[in-house]
């Protein structure tokens, strides 16, 4: 029987091949193995059976079209996960993630340079157009094979059988009805793109509910907040410090000797020093999803959350503090364009990079060391004539990838307007080259996050006759890949005088700075309202507008 005329056998099972590895191609960095090549997709005898069925006819060059558009944008969709699942221990949600692409090219130009960044992306444009060419030319060697009436009809419960199973999975991952998952060794590939249609629907309408609660703040119009507060607040995001800077053998080894050291000294300067844990609403990244969740007391975890909360016109923790005759300020040296949405955020004064005087060389993507960072603080916001307590958000740098290379602790003294540090930000492999190895990437993040702790630690220590409530807080965990650990918490410290450390006791029960493995993990939502009442005039006794 010749069920195949005018092509040969290698061009139909390249077109097989081609096919194959498209529906198979995984979107987990887990399910990159070679056992993945073994996986059967349950499309391919759909689609081959319907594309030798219609054969050369009209509805077949349609189907074609679809096909090819439809496992054009899942295969991208699939590396997106792919992307995402490594930065960000999380699958890509095409609604809320797409902002974070422009993101994910300014973090590659500032990890591989502007040439390489620009080579990449358009090697992934040419990949895609290459890809949607090979779908294209072996659907086509599949409809022109030709079967014999008696097989098609043969086939045809094949087809059926097929056909089902894919409808199935679709009514499975959609959640319609109940019905087997994927068979063991298997794949259904276009449950990617049926679960990012469902993850769409879900996230309009989490939005619809986040937005009621956004408007639910028992906290609106109050008075008498933060009246027990008798200092400056500063509130220190450390880049990328999570939990396994105290769990992870790697990490620990040096991160709790650096802990324990300046627990010691800090201590013995009379500072009253409690450590927790909190649950961060990313993982990775997005370090404002952090930032938002804390000022607004809301889970924000996508930027579609954050966009609401910015325009729903809620007041923060810092219009609170604004409120109670606080100035508040943000210093953010990893600002470099124009950010508009921080006029609704509650903060009087707003310091980006070009504002904080560092004439210095860059550390790569980083633009500062943070220990500069600290002393603009002092030097513009602490030091000046305003006789109002200050309560201010800093989201120190140093951390944040790549981590090379790293700053060494000067005298405080010395550091002028950061061209002292010129000599250390020029040596050392450039990141394109430190990035070939993971080994070496995870011991330059070691050495970076052990070097913001040392610096706002010296922070604490500088200022221990007179200290401010200082809380230290890591805005997320380092990737999965990176960091090695998949949880999303991240640790706090509350530095100060014994009287104002004391009432943070639910959030940071731990005395010292290396909090137990008993330590309850607090949800990082929660922390605005905690510290609104525990520093504030007892609720029964407060007035309302």
């Amino acid at each position: 029987m010749n069920a195949v005329r005018g092509r040969g056998a290698l061009s139909l099972f390249a077109a097989l091949m081609a096919l194959h590895l498209v529906l198979i191609q995984p979107n987990h960095p887990e399910a990159m193995t070679w056992g993945a090549l073994l996986v059967f997709p349950l499309e391919l005898p759909a689609i081959l059976l319907a594309l030798m069925a219609l054969g050369q006819s009209r509805v077949a060059s349609i189907l074609r079209v679809a096909l090819t558009i439809m496992l054009t944008l899942i295969a991208a969709l699939k590396a997106a996960d792919f992307v995402s699942f490594s930065a960000l221990s999380r699958g890509f949600n095409p609604i809320s993630d797409l902002p974070l692409v422009e993101a994910f090219i300014r973090l590659l130009t500032g990890t591989m340079g502007p040439v390489l960044t620009g080579v990449a992306l358009l090697g992934a444009v040419a990949g895609v157009a290459l890809l949607a060419a090979v779908l294209w030319w072996a659907t086509g060697v599949w409809a022109r094979v030709v079967i014999p009436l008696l097989v098609a009809r043969l086939a045809a419960p094949a087809a059926l059988l097929a056909i089902a199973l894919v409808v199935a999975e679709v009514g499975h991952a959609m959640g319609r009805w109940v019905l087997p998952a994927t068979p063991p060794a298997a794949a259904f590939t276009a449950r990617v793109g049926v679960e990012r249609i469902v993850m769409a629907r879900t996230t309009l309408s989490e939005l619809r509910n986040f937005r009621a609660a956004v408007r639910e703040d028992p906290f609106a119009g109050a008075r008498g907040l933060f009246d027990t507060i008798d200092r400056d607040v500063i509130v220190v995001f450390v880049e990328s410090y999570g939990r396994t800077s105290i769990d992870t053998p790697f990490y620990a080894e040096l991160h709790r000797e650096t802990l324990a050291a300046y627990e010691e000294r800090l201590t013995g300067l009379g500072l009253s020093v409690q450590s927790g844990f909190l649950s961060a609403p990313t993982h990775g990244g997005q370090s404002w999803l952090s930032h938002s969740t804390f000022s607004n007391g809301l889970w924000i975890d996508n930027q579609i959350r954050y966009g609401a909360a910015l325009s729903s016109g809620r007041e923060t923790l810092f219009h609170h503090a604004a409120n109670a005759g606080f100035r508040t300020a943000a210093v953010m040296p990893q600002i470099t364009l124009d950010w508009p949405e921080s006029e609704r955020m509650g903060f009087e004064t707003v310091l980006v990079a070009d504002d904080l005087g560092y004439r210095g060389l860059p550390f790569n993507w980083v633009t500062m060391p943070d220990q500069f960072t600290l002393a603009a603080l002092d030097r513009l916001l602490r030091q000046g004539d305003d006789e109002r307590r200050l309560f201010a958000q800093i989201a120190l740098a140093s951390s944040h990838a790549p981590w090379v290379p790293v700053p060494e602790i000067i005298p405080w003294e010395a550091i002028g307007d950061g061209q002292i540090f010129n000599d250390i930000a020029a040596s050392g492999d450039p990141p394109e080259v430190v990035w070939r190895d993971r080994e070496r990437v995870r011991f330059q993040y070691r050495l970076a996050v052990d070097y913001a702790l040392r610096t706002v630690f010296e922070y604490a220590v500088l200022h221990a006759e007179e200290p401010p409530l200082l809380m230290v807080i890591g805005d997320h965990q380092a990737a999965e890949f990176i960091g090695l650990d998949g949880r999303p918490d991240v640790p706090i410290h509350v530095i100060g005088p014994e009287h104002l450390v004391q009432p943070m006791h639910e959030v940071v029960p731990h005395s010292g700075l290396i909090a137990g493995d008993d330590v309850p993990v607090i949800a990082m939502d929660r922390l605005r309202d905690i510290l609104l009442n525990v520093y504030s005039t007892p609720t029964d006794q407060r007035t309302t507008n």
